[in-house]
């Protein structure tokens, strides 16, 4: 059972092994099944067995196996998308309310740290917003109006922590980093102190909406529930609605040594697009590690992702002469929406009660524990402030313009099929150990790919979700689909959604 995209690790998978799972070996009857055991999952999980809740949450690989463990882990009420947009969008009560979410939820993280003793390097710290490259100063200034508007704690500072590059910007009081496999080791032992039960290395193939819904697996037993919970990052389960609205992006990260004491402990953004942000965490003695991403793009539409990481080097040693070795490199997927705001509540068209959480637009710490505590009070029949700003099947009229362009993206994704496959000049057998390609044979477009012990293996190249053609991805040696971000690993088995299958074998003839 693939795990994740195995060619690289994050600072925290390679900090906290994964540990052999306990997969589902028996159908089961519960309150609640819910599908993924990252950050959204578990905290729905850890609050509803605190309720007294049957819970049992499924993951195809393990807690944190996804893209909780692939994030840079900032905690954050700095919107990624900026207050400035979201006034434009949704307005200055729904804005504000977003902000008071993410508020919510670092409190909520840090409370739930304490009183479950869970050891995960929570810190309370400023956040930074700064001007990029050749960016207009008057774009802070907007920033700045907007976050006041909406109820941030917002000011402006020089240049802090003798920083130069940062020169005016603005500090967000209160925002906090931690470790997040840490805390989910912690918050999955919670629940199932609780009652809960987590199973890893099952499958779901497909939900049945019944009264009491029918969640499949592919280990042939099945879990009955009056509430599923779709918390898999992207929802598996809707075939068109939710992604025309969901908008996949690949996003990098590295980790380099920095002398101790060095780097003030901050979090940092620039307001470049993509933008770039920046956070220290704990290393060797007399060490700390400074973890930058950026560099993000459409999943699937840049087959030669490499430099994203020699950018992001390049770009932080330009800014932070001081650094040392890069110990770590990876990617992750974000999926970004109208709005900037993630979708959680009732799957729209669903019959039962089917809910999702999904759309972290980069903010996936913060948007999962929101996922947590709303989806609680909805499955408990609790009124939720918040409940219309999350609502899944909102179409903001400020945002359909870039609801067109990104789908727009899609469409054009579709000419794939008109193209000639791979490279006239070459066949499959040349392919060298770790490359990949999609060829032509006859009507069929091929995915080929040679392992690091010279075998060919061949699946189709057509997504099972909607029929686009996946792309190779040199950096995590996986098949990336550019339209709505299936991706799989290099012998064709499905490791993120929304295809709920894995690449076909290559049809005859």
């Amino acid at each position: 059972m693939a795990t994740a995209t195995e060619h690289t690790l994050s600072l925290w998978q390679d900090h906290s092994p994964t540990q052999p799972e306990t997969a589902l070996t028996e159908s089961l009857r519960t309150d609640v099944c819910i599908i993924g055991a990252g950050i959204a999952g578990l905290t729905t999980a850890y609050l509803l067995a605190k309720e007294g809740r049957g819970v049992v949450v499924i993951d195809q690989a393990s807690p944190g196996g996804g893209e909780t463990g692939r994030t840079t882990a900032h905690l954050a009420s700095a919107i990624d998308d900026r207050y400035a947009m979201l006034l434009r969008r949704i307005g200055r009560e729904k804005a504000s309310l977003a902000g008071e979410s993410h508020r919510a939820a670092i409190d909520f993280i840090e409370s739930t740290s304490h009183a479950e003793n869970i050891e995960c390097s929570f810190r309370r710290l400023d956040g930074y917003l700064f001007a990029g490259e050749n960016r207009d100063a008057e774009r802070l200034e907007r920033e700045f109006e907007a976050a006041r508007e909406c109820g941030q704690r917002v000011d402006w500072v020089e240049s802090p922590g003798g920083l130069g590059f940062l020169g005016r910007c603005l500090r967000f009081p209160h925002q906090a980093q931690f470790n997040p496999l840490d805390y989910l080791r912690g918050l999955r032992e919670a629940v199932e102190r609780f009652g809960g039960r987590v199973y890893g290395n099952t499958r779901v193939l497909e939900i049945e909406e019944h009264d009491h819904n029918i969640v499949r697996t592919d280990r042939d037993v099945m879990v009955r529930a009056p509430h599923v919970v779709v918390a898999a990052n992207t929802p598996f389960n809707d075939r068109v609605t939710m992604h025309t609205k969901l908008f996949p992006y690949q996003t990098y990260a590295i980790a380099a040594t920095v002398p101790a004491g060095t780097v003030p402990a901050a979090l940092y953004w620039d307001d470049l697009d993509p933008y770039h942000y920046v956070r220290l965490t704990d290393a060797t003695p007399g060490f700390e590690t400074l973890i930058v991403g950026g560099e993000d793009h459409k999943t699937g539409q840049q087959p030669h992702p490499n430099p994203a990481f020699e950018n992001l080097e390049r770009w932080a040693r330009e800014r932070f002469p001081q650094l040392g070795t890069v110990t770590h490199q990876w990617s992750g997927e974000v999926l970004e929406t109208m709005d900037g705001l993630a979708s959680i509540g009732r799957n729209p068209g669903s019959r039962a009660h089917v809910w999702i959480a999904t759309g972290d637009s980069g903010m996936g710490m913060t948007h999962g524990t929101i996922a947590g505590m709303l989806l609680s009070d909805l499955i408990v029949g609790r009124d939720n402030p918040w409940r219309e700003v999350f609502e899944p099947s909102r179409v903001p009229p400020a945002g359909l313009g870039e609801m067109a362009k990104e789908n727009l993206n899609v469409a054009r994704q579709y000419f794939d099929w008109a193209k000639p496959s791979g490279n006239a000049e070459r066949e499959p057998a040349a392919l060298r150990p770790g490359e990949g390609c999609v060829f032509q044979r006859g009507l069929h477009k091929v995915a080929i790919h040679r392992d690091g012990d010279g075998t060919l293996h061949e699946r189709s190249a057509v997504c099972p979700h909607l029929g686009c053609i996946v792309e190779w991805n040199e950096t995590e040696h996986t098949w990336d689909c550019p339209c709505h971000g299936s991706r799989f690993e290099a012998k064709g088995e499905v490791i993120h959604g929304p295809s709920p299958v894995n690449l076909a074998s290559v049809p005859p003839g």
